[in-house]
């Protein structure tokens, strides 16, 4: 009974929701090679935003030597592919599954529909709203920080990462960030749920109750400082140019693929590809549980996991009230 699944949704995945193999006893190899399989060398969202970083950096991205001073062309040539890679995963999702709703409610997590109105909404309407914050502010400080950690590497301000002097850290470097992502979001994450940085900043995001794909970088400006403001460590972890588009990327595209609101995409009756995460589904409607991802353990350590049982949801209940008292 303990283990029975959450009542009140549309879809519930397999629970309870396990994190990482990798910081659970006794250690079990099989179980840690078969994560970072499903992580990494399936048709992972991760292996995809490698590929676009790499064709970013080949085919849109201005030679390093360009960026040694702060000129209008070569900023807006990587303000406008973010603009485009933004539009197009994000607007690509959303009329997939919600104006063209090619997988009906299969595998939708909240049966519910986004919301047309509401007054909540900086613009009268849920999709318009998440659009504007995503575009106008997450796009723009996206490109913010990519503009100043390429301005740094080309002048010499943060530490060049080769294929040729490092090979093994070059390839190793992709299979980190998402741990310290992991790492970042968490402990962020934490600070904007103060209550004062809840109000003013963060209140924006949790706006969204039911989430779309638009929903994932429909944020607060500052927010968006804080949240992109993971890949500054490259001031210090030494990294080279596709790192720091691939890292900013994971970034920005997997917030819109993780808040599509379905478990993934269906093809012939098989889900080929994960998307929305039901951990992170489900802070959006509890609100104080699950405030980082799967790959650390930091909600267990801290009392605000949430496995999508029953008898996880009536202890996140009872946190609630101890907190609201």
């Amino acid at each position: 009974m303990s283990d029975a699944p959450l009542k009140g949704w549309n879809h519930v995945p397999d629970v309870p929701l396990q994190v990482s193999p990798f910081f659970t006893w006794p250690l079990r190899p099989q179980r840690m090679l078969a994560w970072i399989w499903k992580s990494w060398f399936l048709v992972t969202e991760r292996l995809i935003i490698v590929g676009i970083a790499f064709m970013s950096v080949t085919f849109f991205q201005p030679p390093l030597e360009e960026a040694t001073s702060f000129a209008f062309g070569w900023i807006a040539e990587m303000f406008l592919r973010n603009l485009a890679l933004m539009t197009l995963v994000a607007g690509g999702l959303h009329l997939y599954f919600y104006t063209f709703t090619k997988q009906g409610q299969r595998l939708k997590y909240d049966s519910r529909p986004l919301m047309k109105n509401g007054r909540q909404f900086t613009l009268g309407g849920q999709i318009r709203d998440n659009m504007f914050w995503t575009l106008a502010s997450g796009v723009t400080i996206w490109t913010a920080y990519e503009v100043l950690m390429i301005w740094a590497l080309a002048n010499g301000y943060a530490p060049m990462l080769t294929w040729a002097a490092h090979p093994v850290w070059f390839i190793a470097l992709f299979f980190l960030i998402p741990i310290w992502e992991s790492f970042y979001f968490y402990w962020i994450h934490r600070f904007l749920h103060i209550p004062f940085f809840y109000k003013h900043v963060h209140a924006l995001h949790h706006r969204n109750i039911n989430v779309g794909p638009w929903s994932g970088m429909s944020m607060h400006p500052v927010e968006h400082l804080i949240f992109l403001g993971s890949v500054l460590i490259h001031f210090i972890v030494p990294a080279n140019p596709v790192h720091v588009l691939f890292h900013l990327q994971y970034y920005a595209l997997t917030a819109a693929t993780t808040h599509t609101g379905f478990e993934g995409l269906l093809v012939k009756d098989e889900n080929r590809l994960r998307l929305g995460t039901f951990h992170h589904q489900m802070h959006h409607r509890y609100f104080e549980c699950n405030y980082g991802s799967l790959e650390l353990p930091w909600d267990k350590l801290f009392g605000s996991f949430h496995d999508g049982t029953e008898a996880a949801n009536a202890r996140i209940k009872e946190r609630r009230k101890r907190m609201a008292g």
